[in-house]
């Protein structure tokens, strides 16, 4: 094994880095930026071209010969998205069609009583949904479907740009659609090779009986509203040319002879991320603020705009790239619907494909979580105002799933959003824990009477409020992830802003659990703490004590706060008590009766088999208490292992991605891999699988398929993990690695628990090369090949590390 050191920072930007390098590039409100829709100074523009070539671009491009239908926009639009405002693109030639979405404009509020049935109040407008701001409307008569040629759409994941191309008379027609940060603003331009025009009209319209208003002198349009629960909101629309003409015509702006059109929309709500102002920023008119970027931004030129939105996003986008080896030429000639569907018709690995499929949720992450609220079921992308459980925020593994690839994937910043929401709803998820978990209503009471620190719903709202049933394993596992978050920084700053978050879930627990005893199988007997009554996600019985989901979970949380106070010298007495209380915590055992790991205190199987949910298994993923090697007991291993293979192979998209997770981490490449395949399976009916626009569908039943996002999210999240398995010490490369892959390939950017970075290759199956950069770790053990390597280096420094294996 060939070593070479050297102290030089990444070529790719840290956060830090990040920030410096786009104030340069002309991204004023780079990530960490604006939390929500708010005033901001203009941003500084990028001085270059930050534009890729064609050829660079190519790689990264996803294309469809075919528009949008306005009838199944969630399946067939484009996503554009710059962190709050969200988009879904039809692309039809003669009328183009967006629904915009701000993640802010949500109905309900508080919702902080429960029903005679324990449950929180699980409705539209009392927990409340998200909801779309607008629709806008490009009518261009004369552009029918029907009488273009050679139509495509494209979409650049690497420079987050949808466009669209056509013929019409012997002329080129085309169109760019971007959602700009750091102008807070989508931008629609339309140009054209050949001396042809546009003519037409420009419509914005709200969804809720709003009445949109046009000014002359300004050529906007608008309209500023309140909902029910009196949030404020509102979205304006401008447009100019550099030739023809542009005026408003009644409530919408019309446009003629124009041999370009470059129209700017935005909008917001006055939502503000803070308990003690009602989540309410009450001096904010959104109307008034969104007609100033409109035509702030309007002063500039497309390209200018352009320009600056790339120069914001193409830092964070090519912070990972990846290869999984190359397709056939004959796979490169299809469009990405055709592949998609070639991939599950021939069962040919398509391994450029697969990459994109990686990159295009990249792709939604920073589209979709760079801005004050994370993303919940749908994130930003909506196509009517009736979301499947109102878009919510569900915190028994959908919202954690979202997340789980931000930090594998180089896109650690986008997690901010996911920490912010946890610390702006803590303290109304506190003050309710303390008024209601022990109401005689909660069949999850505390048993002893106690209560202490907080923990959430299965559902929670941007308004502190909760929805369905209490879960009280959720604090839990929230503080999981955010723990996790400071396993890859290693930000001491980052660790004490969480450290109340975690602290309260931990006293939480200190009062909840209880004592019982246990007997093994050779008839001893012990004493042990369990959680009390709950409900296994989601299913088997309602009352169960000491189930799997809740004491794996626990113990963690246990060790990663006697972590968190080492790391911050706080609390040492305390940290104490509970490591003795996690030192008592019973763990599951193996049944006797299925050989599975049980999933209640119980040898039966009290629940369905093949339930989506793999709750018992998440000591395995997320968690890494069961892992296999030598630290694991076989017997644990095996139930683990049996369990999962119970749990079966076909199953929602985020229920295939958990699954494909589970099997990286137990080193089985062709199962995890069959996983990823199955969830890029085309959509047909509403069955599950991949979407035309590779949104993936749940199949809810008789025909009807839904959106949920996080398998965008979980399904890469598992491909890296095949390809990188880390925890705070250890590295391990090409851990699950299929034969579809493992011909040749590169990863680069990949996140590694302990505070580092790796950048790998690989031929015929084994690494090449690696090289890992210190991001803030110290010291770890890299593990390729049958051989290790331990490793220690100063924040900054990296190590190459050739010939494993």
């Amino acid at each position: 094994m060939d070593t070479q050191h050297t102290e030089s920072r990444d070529n790719r930007p840290s956060r830090r880095g990040f920030l410096a390098l786009a104030a340069t590039a002309g991204a004023a409100t780079a990530l960490g930026g604006l939390p929500a829709f708010t005033a901001s100074a203009a941003p500084s523009r990028p001085t270059s071209s930050p534009l890729l070539s064609a050829a660079a671009a190519a790689k990264n491009q996803l294309w469809w010969q075919t528009p949008g239908s306005s009838h199944s926009m969630i399946q067939q639009g484009l996503p554009v998205g710059n962190g709050r405002l969200g988009a879904l693109v039809s692309n039809d030639p003669s009328s183009e069609l967006l629904t915009i979405t701000d993640a802010t404009l949500w109905t309900g509020g508080a919702n902080d009583t429960l029903q005679s049935d324990g449950q929180f109040p699980y409705g539209r407008d009392d927990f409340g949904s998200l909801t779309l701001l607008a629709q806008l409307t490009v009518d261009i008569p004369g552009h029918d479907l029907g009488s273009v040629d050679t139509y495509r759409r494209t979409l650049d994941l690497a420079q987050g740009l949808v466009s669209a191309s056509y013929d019409l008379s012997g002329v080129t027609y085309q169109r760019q659609i971007f959602a700009s940060r750091p102008d807070d603003v989508i931008v629609l331009y339309f140009s054209q090779l050949g001396g042809g025009t546009y003519t037409g009209t420009v419509t914005l319209a709200g969804t809720h009986g709003e009445h949109t208003t046009a000014n002359g002198t300004g050529r906007y349009a608008s309209f500023g509203a309140s909902l029910a629960n009196g949030l404020k909101y509102g979205a304006a629309v401008t447009a100019t040319s550099s030739s023809g003409t542009v005026a408003v015509s009644g409530t919408s702006i019309s446009f003629s002879d124009c041999k370009d059109l470059t129209v700017v929309v935005s909008g917001g709500t006055n939502y503000a991320p803070d308990a003690a102002t009602g989540f309410r920023d009450p001096a904010l008119d959104p109307e008034r603020l969104a007609r100033t970027k409109v035509q702030d931004a309007a002063g500039h030129s497309a390209s200018t705009l352009l320009h600056t939105h790339v120069a914001d996003y193409r830092p964070v986008f090519e912070q990972l790239d990846i290869d999984l080896g190359t397709s056939s030429t004959s796979q490169r000639k299809l469009d990405t619907w055709q592949r998609v569907q070639a991939r599950y018709r021939d069962n040919v690995p398509d391994p450029e494909l697969e990459a994109a499929y990686l990159q295009f949720g990249r792709y939604l992450m920073i589209s979709g979580s760079r801005g004050v609220l994370p993303m919940g079921l749908q994130g930003p992308w909506l196509d009517g105002n009736d979301p499947d459980w109102m878009g919510d925020y569900h915190t028994d593994i959908n919202l954690q799933m979202n997340y789980w690839m931000a930090d594998r994937a180089g896109l650690s910043d986008c997690f901010d959003a996911f920490t912010d929401y946890c610390l702006a709803q803590l303290p109304s998820w506190t003050e309710i824990t303390q008024r209601l978990f022990n109401s005689p209503a909660n069949r999850y009471r505390n048993s002893s009477g106690k209560i202490a620190g907080w923990t959430v719903a299965i559902s929670t709202n941007p308004y502190g409020g909760g929805g369905w049933w209490w879960h009280p394993a959720g604090n839990a596992w929230l503080c999981q992830s955010l723990f996790e978050h400071y396993e890859y920084t290693q930000d001491r700053t980052y660790l004490e802003k969480i450290y109340p978050l975690v602290k309260g879930a931990v006293e939480f627990w200190e009062a909840r659990l209880v004592t019982t005893t246990v007997t093994d199988a050779s008839g001893s007997s012990r004493e042990v703490l369990i959680a009390d009554s709950d409900w296994s996600p989601e299913q088997g019985p309602l009352d169960a004590k000491g189930i799997t989901y809740a004491q794996e979970l626990v113990w963690n949380l246990f060790g990663n706060y006697r972590t968190a106070t080492r790391v911050l010298g706080r609390d040492t007495s305390y940290s104490e008590t509970v490591e003795g209380l996690r030192r008592r915590l019973y763990l599951p055992v193996v049944s006797p009766k299925t050989g599975w790991l049980e999933e209640w205190m119980s040898p039966d199987d009290l629940g369905e088999t093949t339930h989506r949910h793999l709750s018992p298994l998440v000591g395995l993923f997320p968690g890494d208490r069961i892992r296999p090697d030598e630290s694991t007991p076989k017997d644990i291993l095996a139930g683990a292992t049996a369990l999962l293979t119970a749990r079966g192979m076909n199953s929602y998209g985020w229920a295939n991605a958990w699954r494909s997770l589970c099997w990286a981490r137990l080193k089985n490449a062709e199962k995890a891999y069959q996983l990823v395949v199955n969830n890029l399976k085309p959509s047909a009916g509403g069955s599950n699988g991949t979407a035309p626009n590779l949104f993936d569908i749940m199949d809810m039943g008789q025909g009807r398929g839904i959106f949920q996002i996080d398998a965008n999210f979980g399904t890469p999240s598992a491909m890296i993990e095949m390809l990188v398995y880390s925890r705070p010490g250890h590295v391990e490369l090409l851990p699950a690695l299929p034969a579809a892959w493992a011909a040749s390939g590169s990863v680069s950017g990949v996140g590694v628990r302990g505070g580092f970075v790796a950048d790998l290759r690989w031929r015929n199956g084994k690494v090449t090369q690696v090289t890992l950069k210190s991001v803030g770790g110290r010291d770890t053990t890299v593990f390729a090949g049958g051989t290790s390597r331990k490793i220690s280096l100063k924040p900054g420094g990296s190590v190459t590390l050739s010939n494993l294996g």
